[in-house]
């Protein structure tokens, strides 16, 4: 179908039929617009099998997604994503790459094109594993969150694997190259000498992070008192273009230059508004894309090696599972999680279209391989929905009863909102019960739940780290919110949301050491507690008079011990850094023990002073005081 406006037509209208059947068959939007792509395409040939233009117009819903995941990250929430990102993500991308070259040369390939083929196929779908996990609400679960670290650290990647195609150039083939470039885009380095490559490039990156701290903030403030909706839509707009744009200009992925000015934008106070205005564009585009994935399938390739094309789907996403399997397995993701991670990210990805089309140009690639692992990319992105479902309704039911479980539905507010329901939480919500103070207790363990219900105590079910069941469970009416779960990361996530959407409420956290009060600390938490220091405190009381002291100079000395510690770890938390272990911090270790021999000084030196003249009336005749009697 020729003109702009027929195509529209044919895409837009493919989409409104098979979309809402899919959604309503519980296949996702994804499959959706995929099958939308091969009725138009394959199926009825309404559009030809070249719809390379408008595939890379559609791209741009990716550059536009990895904008909006940026805005939801903040620069610190990246840091603390660095483990999982360099570890996961570097070992998935070098040992995929590593096992399918191998393979390639197994079956005969040269290095230099085994190498390309290992790259292409390591990268997994960003489009449509984020884009699955927020519908399925998976995105913040552990399998969810190890899933996006993958994906960016691929997306991080495709960078130095664009550079290294052109040094994999086989001669032989350098007769058939010649492809316009792949985005019709000029570079202003190439040419230059790699220095200067480099130094423009560390500048476009500045000009990024200087412009999204210092320039669009004042920007959008001024566009903001216009008043005028359609102008902050025309800003947003032009900010990602504009920096995917630069991004292009300097060689470097403008995925990666957008998803880099969402998290220097994460922290403006027009995040949300950029969101929603961004948001129907994004899903406009990622759905052509889609569907131009479907229509691109190349039926005479397809008939001609239908058996090999299955069989290199087949295998490489179960190379792909096998390794993700085993990362999960050594980095401690069990259970549902290493389920989700591992089929999630066994595809390959849109990226790998574009090193596809990067590698024929550069005459890495035969063409006839392209047009082939482009089937393989094509088809194994086809599977992915069905992989999710196949998690949906084969492998979650299998792990804890609690997952088929929806979230209670809570009727009820009070002033003090309880987080967790464990041993730690109970006590909290006995003594507030006790003392008339209505809660709202919540936990996601059901059997607990149901466990405390025989009790009469009234617990609703639910994930707390869930900011949608604590505004049910009403956190806005509440004067105190309690967080007594034992997962110091969605710990963490709870007490940021808090202090973030109220700030005046009083939060009381718990932790499990030191370390994670400073992160506590740092995240907004206003009273911490460290779970097992008050009974240490209790136990080392007991130890003094078991030792002769008298109780109440134990008790006396325990005090002092409390208030002590508790000063010395404001002191220290000047020195702590949560990106340096704190055993190779030199700073925090020379303060700790500047620390622990002021206390022995002062302990030993002003156990005299503990006792005025009052309480030495309190102590019994003849009883003499352990610190006096040293």
């Amino acid at each position: 179908m020729d003109g702009l406006l027929g195509q529209a037509c044919l895409f837009l209208g493919a989409a409104l039929i098979t979309v809402p059947i899919a959604k309503r068959c519980g296949l996702g939007s994804v499959l959706g617009y995929l099958i939308a792509g091969v009725v138009i395409g394959p199926v009825f040939g309404l559009v030809g099998g070249d719809v390379t233009d408008i595939q890379h117009f559609a791209e741009f819903g990716v550059v536009m997604m990895l904008f909006l995941v940026g805005l939801e990250l903040e620069p610190r929430m990246l840091w603390e994503m660095r483990t999982k990102l360099l570890g996961l993500g570097g070992l998935q991308v070098v040992g995929t790459t590593a096992l399918v070259t191998v393979c390639a040369m197994w079956f005969g390939q040269p290095w230099q094109i085994a190498l390309a083929i290992g790259l292409i196929l390591a990268l997994s779908s960003t489009a449509i594993v984020v884009q699955t996990l927020n519908e399925k609400g998976l995105m913040q679960t552990p399998g969810g969150k190890s899933s996006f670290s993958v994906l960016l650290f691929q997306d991080i990647a495709v960078i130095p694997m664009l550079a290294l195609m052109p040094l994999l150039a086989l001669p032989e083939l350098a007769s058939t190259g010649g492809h316009d470039d792949h985005h019709g885009s000029t570079s202003l380095v190439s040419g230059l000498s790699p220095w200067l490559q480099a130094l423009i490039t560390a500048g476009a990156i500045g000009v990024v992070v200087l412009s999204g701290r210092y320039v669009v903030n004042p920007v959008l403030h001024y566009i903001a008192r216009a008043r005028l909706r359609e102008m902050f839509t025309a800003v947003a707009l032009f900010i990602v273009i504009g920096i995917a744009m630069l991004m292009s200009l300097v060689g470097l992925s403008p995925a990666l230059g957008t998803f880099l000015a969402g998290v220097v934008l994460a922290n403006s106070e027009f995040r949300h508004e950029l969101e929603s205005d961004l948001e129907p564009f994004k899903g406009l585009l990622l759905g052509l894309f889609f569907i131009t994935v479907g229509a691109a399938i190349d039926t005479d390739v397809l008939f001609n090696n239908t058996l090999l094309v299955v069989a290199l789907t087949l295998g490489i996403m179960a190379v792909k599972g096998g390794i993700l399997a085993l990362l999960a397995w050594t980095f401690r993701i069990r259970g549902r999680d290493a389920w989700l991670f591992a089929l999630s990210l066994a595809q390959a990805g849109e990226f790998g279209f574009v090193l596809l089309s990067f590698a024929t140009q550069n005459a890495v690639l035969p063409g006839d391989i392209g047009a082939l692992l482009s089937l393989v990319v094509a088809f194994s992105m086809f599977l992915t929905p069905m992989l999710f479902i196949a998690y949906e309704q084969l492998v979650q039911p299998r792990f804890e009863a609690e997952d088929k479980r929806q979230a209670d539905e809570i009727d009820e507010t009070g002033t003090v909102l309880i987080a967790g329901m464990g041993r730690f939480g109970m006590i909290i919500n006995r003594m507030l019960v006790s003392m008339g103070h209505k809660t709202v207790v919540l936990d996601h363990q059901s059997e607990q739940v149901a466990r405390l219900a025989k009790f009469g105590v009234k617990t609703f079910f639910g994930d707390a780290s869930r900011p949608d069941l604590l505004v049910s469970a009403g956190i806005a009416e509440a004067r105190v919110l309690v967080v007594a779960i034992e997962d110091m990361e969605r710990s963490l996530d709870i007490v940021r949301f808090a202090r973030r959407e109220y700030p005046k409420l009083h939060i009381v956290a718990r932790a499990a050491g030191r370390m994670d009060v400073y992160r506590l600390y740092y995240a907004g938490a206003d009273d911490i507690i460290r779970e097992t220091f008050d009974s240490a405190v209790r136990a080392g009381r007991c130890a003094y008079e078991a030792l002769g002291m008298h109780p109440y100079l134990a008790h006396k000395s325990a005090q002092a011990f409390v208030q002590f510690d508790r000063e010395l770890m404001i002191r220290m938390a000047a020195y702590w850094d949560d990106e340096v272990a704190p055993e190779d911090n030199p700073a925090y270790i020379e303060e700790g023990k500047r620390q622990a021999a002021m206390l022995d000084t002062a302990m030993r030196g002003g156990r005299g002073s503990l006792l005025d003249a009052s309480e030495r009336g309190w102590i019994p005749p003849g009883s003499v005081p352990q610190a006096e009697g040293d």
